[in-house]
């Protein structure tokens, strides 16, 4: 009996070192996640939350900050990466469905140089006022405005970032002429708020919550259908007079040539962790809306925005060098 005990036992272990290296538990990959913007800004914040939810389906899982040029620079180094499935990068919709038609010439197409994986989560964006302004609602804001054309600041992560066009559309429809002013993320845009450099931003509403909590600045208007429920009080732009509504998503993408198996294997894992509890209400607390899609309904989303904004964006003349 414990002969034959013994020769089981030897069998399953003789089947199970024959198995291929990427089965055994110890050979999980490696994930480095690449984010194009500063420490403390919403993208980072949302890949290390994602980070940690993937922490058991990785044999480390690795966050790395390459700010700059609204995310492009992240871009370009996930794009050169090698399509192993070892470098993938979280980034809003903005590079990928406005950069195409806002930037005169791009060093990488958003469609061919990228292999979709997950969409992640649905959000809007705040316009937050500095204590600078003495300004409490959008109102006083436009009051301010148009009475001085052009002398209202608004900072942003950066030109051509998803921020930086919902201000050109805020001034559209509300008829106000702002003058904008691109930051390397959103910290830096804070800081320039608090210090009164400038007299607006405009960003998701994750980057100022704490701040609008502590008195510090003030969130005067979301631009989402309905109120952000991390501040609640805050009115949307539609309830304000304003007739704006635009929000946004954030998503994972890896270079071009990711095997399907290896893109599936990663999109599988990032749904899981989306949708579990933990996770899903950390990200709810946020003010995002939890996603944790397929890679064939985040080109289906890619593919849907880059139309949809094509029209509106030429609308406003906005082109970048």
């Amino acid at each position: 009996m414990h002969k034959r005990t013994l020769l089981a036992g030897a069998a399953a272990l003789a089947a199970l070192t024959a198995l291929p290296l990427p089965a055994l538990a110890q050979d999980k990959p490696p994930l480095k996640i690449v984010v194009g913007f500063p420490p403390g800004g919403s993208a980072d914040l949302l890949a290390r939350l994602l980070a940690e939810g993937l922490k058991n389906d990785f044999a480390s899982v690795i966050v790395e900050n390459k700010p700059g040029a609204g995310g492009r620079i992240a871009l370009g180094q996930v794009k050169r990466a090698a399509p192993d499935g070892h470098t993938v990068i979280v980034l809003p919709s903005g590079p990928m469905v406005l950069f195409p038609h806002v930037y005169k010439k791009l060093d990488y197409d958003a469609v061919t140089d990228f292999t979709p994986i997950s969409l992640l989560a649905h959000f809007q964006f705040s316009v937050v006022a500095g204590p600078a302004s003495g300004v409490k609602s959008v109102a006083d804001m436009l009051v301010k405005a148009k009475a001085a054309p052009g002398k209202s600041t608004y900072g942003t992560p950066g030109s051509g970032t998803l921020p930086h066009f919902m201000g050109v559309m805020f001034g559209q429809k509300a008829g106000a002429e702002l003058t904008h002013v691109p930051f390397q993320g959103g910290g830096p845009a804070n800081t320039a708020l608090l210090g009164g450099h400038i007299d607006y931003k405009f960003d998701v509403v994750t980057e100022t919550a704490e701040l609008h909590r502590a008195g510090k600045v003030r969130i005067i208007g979301v631009t989402g259908p309905q109120r952000d429920p991390q501040v609640p009080e805050v009115p949307t732009l539609k309830e304000q007079g304003v007739d704006m509504v635009a929000t946004a998503w954030f998503a994972m993408y890896g270079p071009a040539g990711l095997k399907p198996e290896v893109r599936d294997m990663i999109s599988s894992a990032v749904a899981k962790a989306v949708r579990s509890p933990a996770l899903r209400n950390r990200l709810i607390e946020q003010g995002y809306e939890p996603v944790g899609s397929s890679p064939a309904e985040l080109a289906t989303a890619q593919a849907t925005d880059l139309q949809r904004w094509e029209g509106p964006i030429k609308a406003t003349g906005v082109q970048l060098d």
